[in-house]
């Protein structure tokens, strides 16, 4: 099975990606949604948390507040590194597991911080979604309503958008319209047939 990493930016559209892909009846192996079920009321990565990071991380009906755990892990870096070193081997290990029991020609492993962990021997291609940081800043501040400022330290605790592009085996520009952004997908899902098919992983 050919397992492409798909990765880009906060803000980049790597969700609306997956969503194309999976209309294409691929399956998506995604970071992000492994990582909220993880810290699910009850589950022992949400414990490990507040023990790290205080109670006053949940709530009162015992979810995580993501808001303030957000703030304290981007404003100092000593918290991003905790909360990474609780959070990757957990998702890492399910990440693989989900992929041990899928049968296709090849999936989608959406996983935002593929470079920054180091990930990127996990994968047999990197798919960079792509847009010009104005746009991917615009975005950010509009969809999780935090201050520029905020924004601003979530990117830049992220690799520059030429380190990314310098990793990617394939770029989908999200900078457009849906509608070539489908077309982008479309032809992509094409290749990796062709590519799982022929049993190589270079295009």
């Amino acid at each position: 099975m050919l397992r492409v990493g798909l990765t880009g930016g906060i803000g980049s559209g790597k969700s609306t990606v997956c969503d194309l892909f999976a209309e294409l009846g691929m399956p998506i192996v995604d970071a992000d949604v492994i990582a909220r079920q993880l810290v699910a009321p009850g589950q022992p990565a949400l414990t490990k948390l507040a023990e790290v990071f205080g109670l006053s991380i949940i709530e009162q009906d015992g979810s995580l507040n993501r808001a303030l755990l957000r703030q304290l892990a981007f404003s100092d870096l000593l918290n991003k590194q905790k909360l990474d070193a609780i959070m990757h081997p957990l998702i890492y290990a399910e990440i693989e597991t989900q992929i041990a029991n899928l049968q296709t020609a090849y999936c989608i492993m959406a996983i935002p911080l593929l470079l920054e962990t180091q990930k990127k021997h996990a994968v047999d291609r990197v798919l960079v979604v792509d847009c010009p940081p104005f746009i991917q800043l615009k975005r950010v501040i509009a969809r999780d309503n935090v201050s520029t400022e905020q924004a601003e330290a979530i990117i830049a605790l992220q690799a520059a958008r030429e380190t990314r592009l310098a990793a990617a085996d394939d770029v989908i520009d999200n900078s457009a319209s849906q509608t070539g952004l489908a077309e982008q997908v479309k032809s992509l899902h094409n290749s990796y047939l062709l590519l799982a098919t022929s049993g190589i992983t270079s295009a």
